[in-house]
């Protein structure tokens, strides 16, 4: 079995070597034979495309067998299970935040690893898609018009992420969010909070004086003045 096992492994035939591997792992646990046997094992889930299962026997092996050649290869891969794991944009991302985690925990403990500069290909790859993801969250908010939870939003995706590439958009929006609460609010509470838009106007242009948004972000902006200036 363990030869035929090979001989499949040899072939890319990973349904059947890991079909056979899986029977093999008891019978040679404690042998010379044994971490390749379970480090093939989880490659052939990984190939089969099942990387919830080969992530479970990669993070296996590497605790099982610290100091086997195959060790570091493994932990590469644990962490890559939860990369090619990871969904699009718009759904939850835990696993991305798994991944991230992995890959520095991986870089920490081989820091001259020849997977180094794929590995900051992928952190790159993995916070963009955490960018995204915080802001099309957030902008839901503004689309169902919900300003005050938009204001709240925006400015907490902007918080974690500072550098998003959608930084000018949330800007406006925020700004916009801040003028259609005011101009909807009680008498009471307009003056305030159409100070908090001209507030929100000076962020935008202090970072974007030429932002695509200027002729409407100064309609808001005059329009906020006269208010604030009419007692």
């Amino acid at each position: 079995m363990y030869s035929k096992g090979m001989e499949y492994y040899e072939k890319k035939d990973h349904y059947r070597y890991t079909t056979l591997f899986e029977q093999l792992v008891p019978i040679y646990r404690g042998t010379q034979q044994a971490d390749t046997i379970e480090f093939y094992l989880a490659q052939g889930y990984y190939f089969q495309g099942d990387f919830l299962l080969a992530g479970y026997y990669f993070d296996k092996f590497r605790r099982d067998y610290p100091r086997s050649v195959f060790t570091e290869e493994a932990e590469y891969m644990y962490a890559y299970c939860f990369y090619k794991s990871s969904p699009r944009p718009q759904l939850d991302q835990e696993t991305s935040h798994q991944a991230m985690s992995a890959f520095s925990e991986f870089i920490t403990k081989y820091p001259k690893s020849s997977k180094k500069a794929e590995v900051n290909a992928i952190m790159v790859e993995l916070k963009e898609k955490l960018v995204e993801k915080s802001f099309i969250s957030a902008k839901l908010y503004y689309d169902m018009s919900e300003y005050r939870a938009a204001i709240t939003a925006l400015k907490n995706s902007l918080n974690t992420f500072p550098d998003s590439k959608y930084r000018e958009d949330q800007l406006y929006m925020i700004l916009e969010s801040s003028y259609k609460l005011a101009d909807n609010s009680v008498p009471s509470r307009r003056r305030e909070r159409f100070q908090n838009t001209i507030d929100e106007y000076y962020n935008l242009i202090s970072e974007f004086p030429e932002t695509k948004y200027l002729k409407e972000a100064e309609r808001m902006y005059n329009n906020s003045v006269k208010t604030v200036e009419n007692k």
